[in-house]
């Protein structure tokens, strides 16, 4: 099934307990750090548009990028309310393409576990190097094998609210490196009627070394990694680790 689909139009309610302004001060304080203080910034993954709508609020000028149009109508809905000039492109970002280079590249909530084949994830890296102005700054999280195996992997989690509710079973494979997540929605579309939706999504855990392994591999320059949301080196007990990586010639 694909994923995002009747979920698109709920998914900013369930995730109203994500720090996202957090997140963006986070993420913007890498971005200055490393030499990417304003300009043109990409977003892949961007989903609903929350992140770059932040990001935009920041100074930034902002692309953003993502497979799903349901995801992008909640996001240019938000931009229609926030009246920011965003360039929003319906694309995988497996095979993404711009009109020319950008000052930095992001993507985060683990948007990058959705491709599970570390091939494709390599073209992304690559393409992410193509198209970086020289010495431009790429920043990814992603979910860590320790997150999967220990925290989500053959779990369920739920949540009732007053117009929606889910059901989001996890079931981890090991062999495979694949967390598959069953979602099943109830939405409320008339006073005592809901509909149900299905979905399945698949993410791949990666491991740091996995991770570097394939940014050097792409061309890019591995910079360095951090504990989500700390300045700190990762550890065996991480659940998101923060990559930097720079351009490196084409």
């Amino acid at each position: 099934m694909e994923a995002y689909t009747g979920f698109a139009h709920v998914y900013d309610i369930f995730m109203d307990n994500i720090p996202y302004n957090e997140w963006a001060q986070y993420l913007t304080g890498l971005l200055e750090k490393y030499g990417a203080k304003s300009g043109l910034l990409l977003e892949l993954g961007c989903g609903t548009g929350t992140m770059t709508e932040l990001l935009a609020a920041a100074g930034y000028d902002m692309i953003g990028v993502d497979s799903s149009e349901e995801m992008l109508e909640e996001a240019l809905q938000k931009r229609v309310e926030s009246g920011r000039d965003i360039l929003y492109l319906q694309q995988d970002m497996r095979e993404f393409e711009l009109y020319g280079t950008v000052r930095a590249v992001v993507s985060i909530c683990d948007s990058v576990n959705y491709i599970t084949d570390p091939a494709e994830l390599l073209e992304v890296f690559r393409l992410v190097n193509n198209y970086l102005d020289p010495g431009g700054v790429f920043i990814f999280d992603f979910n860590t094998l320790y997150k999967y195996q220990e925290v989500l992997g053959d779990c369920t989690i739920a949540e009732n609210r007053e117009n929606c509710s889910f059901i989001w079973d996890n079931y981890y494979y090991e062999d495979e490196k694949i967390n598959e997540y069953e979602l099943t929605l109830f939405i409320r579309e008339e006073e005592n009627l809901y509909r149900r939706y299905e979905e399945t999504h698949f993410q791949r855990a990666y491991t740091l070394e996995e991770m570097v392994s394939l940014v050097k591999r792409s061309g890019l320059e591995y910079v360095t990694a951090y504990e989500a949301f700390t300045q700190k080196a990762p550890g065996k007990g991480s659940e998101r680790i923060y990559i930097v990586a720079r351009e490196n010639g084409k």
